[in-house]
């Protein structure tokens, strides 16, 4: 771990729709690495909070309808500012991302706003679909925000609590995620990536393509 860590708060928002197998390794392996996770239940129907309510250090929000993982990422974001956190850490439940290596992304955000997790050093593992997809959109980013983005697709991220405060988002669904790079760079945050392994086991998506790339594109020309 940084020596970050031992000046600075960590949070983690994890956002989350039908986790049950997975969430509750995710948020033990995570708070190793922070000091407190917002677990936010994107209104799960198989209980999945209950895997969760009782673990020590874990705020669990819960909304009573699906809504998206970018209106669930809000909801996480309001809570750690609220807490005056200092950075937070954003992760899947769905073991897509391996907690172990949030110490990665800690000792790059010295010097960025936003670091995020890139996984395309290792691409054997990535479906080739997203493997293509990935590299059009990451390189579209890169003329769009002016800045080098080298995995656009990652969830996997840490921000200092400056731009979660100024920079809002009005997508819901996964473009909010692509929607804060843009405002990040527009506003004149710095943006770097860190190693991270890829993973992909047998989780379905709950990525809708047409609609998220419809989404994306719409990004693009505002």
């Amino acid at each position: 771990m940084s020596r970050l860590k031992d000046k600075n708060n960590i949070a983690a928002v994890i956002p989350f729709y039908n986790e049950r197998r997975t969430i509750k390794e995710v948020v033990i392996n995570t708070l190793k690495y922070v000091d407190k996770i917002f677990a936010v239940d994107d209104g799960s129907t198989d209980e999945s909070a209950s895997e969760i309510i009782d673990i020590e250090n874990v705020h669990l929000i819960e909304i009573t309808k699906n809504k998206g993982k970018g209106f669930a990422l809000k909801r996480g974001f309001e809570s750690a500012v609220l807490e005056k956190f200092d950075y937070v850490v954003t992760l899947d439940a769905d073991l897509q991302h391996n907690p172990d290596e949030i110490p990665a992304l800690i000792s790059e955000i010295e010097n960025y706003d936003i670091v995020i997790g890139n996984r395309l050093k290792n691409l054997k593992d990535m479906p080739p679909q997203r493997k293509l997809s990935n590299k059009l959109t990451s390189f579209l980013l890169s003329v769009k925000t002016g800045q080098k983005i080298l995995d656009s697709q990652c969830g996997f991220r840490v921000y200092r609590a400056d731009v979660i405060k100024n920079v809002s988002t009005k997508e819901n669904g996964f473009e909010a995620e692509t929607e804060i790079l843009i405002k990040s760079a527009k506003a004149g945050f710095k943006i770097g990536f860190a190693g991270v392994s890829t993973i992909y086991g047998d989780e379905k998506s709950k990525m809708r393509p047409v609609k998220t790339t419809i989404g994306f594109i719409k990004l693009l020309f505002t």
